[in-house]
């Protein structure tokens, strides 16, 4: 691995909600070590309003935050990603492309709030549910002493936090 900061990819098929809050929680816990993205597959075209409404009402940013495709990423200038992590099920079954560098990958799946249906307070709770899992994953991630890690060794604590034992909140 390189040196402080890693960038980081949050792929989910629609980039709507997951990989938009993953992408504003690690750009704020992990600011020192990390710079966030998120990308989909199949782009909604518009973040989530309800994770929108969470990550303001909890302090984060939202300002910069949109829905996009991950060939934004793909291009010569684009940033060099140093880890890329799915966090829904569809996009860990989706042909990923070749990322330049080669970059860390694992998966991180998580139940889509955005596909909740029900009241408003149900919808809430899928949100803040993800969120959370979401948060716990990352500050494992922040944790990790990165540069005394091999390859190897770095590649299993990704999976291993994808595989957390919060992750019974996945389906």
């Amino acid at each position: 691995m390189g040196t402080a900061p890693f960038n980081v990819l949050f792929l989910c098929t629609g980039n709507s909600a997951r990989s938009i809050m993953a992408e504003a929680i690690l750009n704020k816990s992990g600011a020192e070590k990390f710079r966030a993205y998120s990308a989909g597959s199949q782009p909604k075209g518009d973040v989530n309003l309800h994770a929108l409404a969470l990550l303001e009402r909890l302090g984060y940013p939202t300002g910069e935050l949109r829905s996009k495709s991950w060939d934004e990423f793909d291009w010569p200038g684009a940033p060099v990603m140093d880890f890329v992590l799915t966090v829904c099920d569809n996009a860990a079954h989706e042909v990923c492309p070749i990322w330049p560098g080669h970059p860390m990958t694992a998966h991180w799946g998580i139940s889509d709030p955005a596909a909740v249906e029900g009241d408003e307070i149900e919808i809430a709770d899928a949100f803040r549910e993800a969120f959370a899992l979401l948060e716990r994953r990352i500050s494992l991630l922040v944790a990790l002493r990165i540069e005394s890690l091999d390859r190897l060794s770095l590649k299993q604590r990704l999976v291993d936090i994808g595989r957390s034992a919060d992750a019974k909140a996945c389906s």
